[in-house]
This record gives structure tokens, sequence and C-alpha cells, in this order.
């Protein structure tokens, strides 16, 4: 049986769109106070206001997580605004696919600030007030929920970089979550397949295609799948951890 959520604080990273959207209105759902942050103020406005019209609290919170500053504060701000945080889905992300031979450097930076270090300086903020949620009621213990993807686990021609830094977030995470096991901070890995959301947009012109080719004839999950994959996550039993969760469509094959 799914657990409440009433009582404790949930950060989003990427809260703007997809899946990062869609999880924090679930968290709320489920009575969780969310502060919801990435660079689109506009739009985590929108959806602060949605939860709150259905009787949810919300914070939003402008801020660029590849900044050391900006992910340091948004953490504060959760903590000083709704009193505590006891959950945090580490979902900001960026997936720029392409061969690696004359592609842009920038881009490989991109994603490494994104998927890597924004995750680290994230993590990093959050981990004194996580172990202070574990020793507090109403659960005695806090979530670390970190997304990656199947390119987590299987590399491919054409996403070496991103390869990288899924397979990067999958170590720290294990690693991680050893350490802090015995604290009752659960830390888990969430890898997605194919979603229907906004990170093939950035792809480059010219790649951008191929890599859609990968998707056609599968019916692909939406970012709401996903969502309810890392609800479940956050709402086990104390005395159970989630420690992986991959999810792909039914036919995807890759």
């Amino acid at each position: 049986m799914s657990e409440r959520l009433d009582g404790t604080v949930a950060l989003v990273t990427g809260a703007s769109s997809g899946i990062g959207e869609a999880t924090a209105r679930l968290l709320a759902e489920r009575g969780a106070a969310v502060a919801i942050a990435a660079r689109r103020k506009d739009r985590l406005d929108r959806l602060a206001a949605e939860i709150e019209g259905k009787g949810g609290r919300a914070l939003a919170i402008e801020a660029d997580v590849t900044d050391q500053t900006q992910a340091a504060a948004a953490v504060e701000r959760t903590v000083t605004e709704l009193g505590r945080l006891d959950i945090l889905v580490n979902n900001a992300g960026v997936m720029l696919l392409g061969p690696a031979v004359d592609a842009p450097l920038e881009e490989w930076e991109r994603m490494v600030a994104i998927n890597v270090m924004g995750l680290l300086y994230c993590t990093y903020a959050a981990l004194p007030h996580l172990l202070a949620a574990a020793e507090e009621e109403p659960r005695r213990l806090a979530d670390l929920v970190n997304i990656s993807s199947v390119a987590g686990r299987k590399p491919n021609a054409g996403s070496g970089v991103y390869n990288l830094s899924k397979f990067g977030v999958g170590a720290f995470s294990e690693s991680l979550r050893m350490e802090l096991a015995k604290r009752h901070v659960r830390v888990s890995l969430v890898e997605p397949g194919f979603v229907k959301t906004e990170l093939s947009n950035h792809i480059r012109e010219g790649v951008r295609e191929a890599a859609r080719q990968r998707y056609v004839g599968v019916e692909m999950l939406e970012a709401e799948d996903i969502a309810d994959a890392i609800a479940y996550v956050v709402t086990r039993p104390r005395r159970m951890a989630v420690n992986e969760v991959l999810v792909r469509p039914t036919e995807q094959e890759l």
C-alpha cells in the first residue's frame, strides 16, 4: 500500500516541463509540499498556481542548477520557506545526441554541466537536510531520487557523452546508497526509456531526425508514467528501498 507524503517537503529540479512537472504535480497530490526549480519561471508559476488551486502547497524557484550558487540557494530557499527537505528529485537533464566526430564541444560540456554537475551541486546542498529529515517525524526517512536513462545501462553509437553522464549518475547513486543506507536516506535510480518530452527538441538540426528514427513504431511513455514510478519509490514503507527502476515502453527493444 502506498504511504501518503503529508508533512513532507520535496524539491524537484527540471520541473518546468516533462517528467519534472508531472512528478511535482503527483507528489503534491500525495500530500507533499513541493519546491519546483528550473530556469523558466513563467512555467513554474503556472504549475505552482495549479497545485495551489487544488489545495496543495508549491514554491516556484527560478534556478540554473549548473551554477553551484543557484543550486545551493534553491535548496536553502526550500528549507527556509517550506520548513524542511524530505525528498530531492534530481531530474534536470539534457540529451544532445550525435556523432562524436565534429560534435560541438559545447554540447559535451553542457551535458556534463547539467546531467552531472547540476545533480552533484543539488545533492551536496541537500544532504544535510535529508539526513536531518531522516531523524524526524513524520517518516524518519528521506529520499534522494536521481533520474538516469536506459543510456545509463547501455551505450549506443552517437550518444557517448550522454552515456558517460548517465553511467556516472548510476555509479554515484549506488555508492551513495551504500553510504547512507543505515541512516535511512534512500538513494534510488530511475531509468526511463523513450518518453514523450521536450528532451529530443534540444538535439541540433541534422541529427535530430536521425535520433527520432529510434522511436518510430514505438508507443512512447508519457511523463506521467515516470512520475508514477518516482511516486512509487518515495511512498514505500520505511523498511523498503527501491534502489533502481528501469521503465521502458512495452515495444522498445533497445
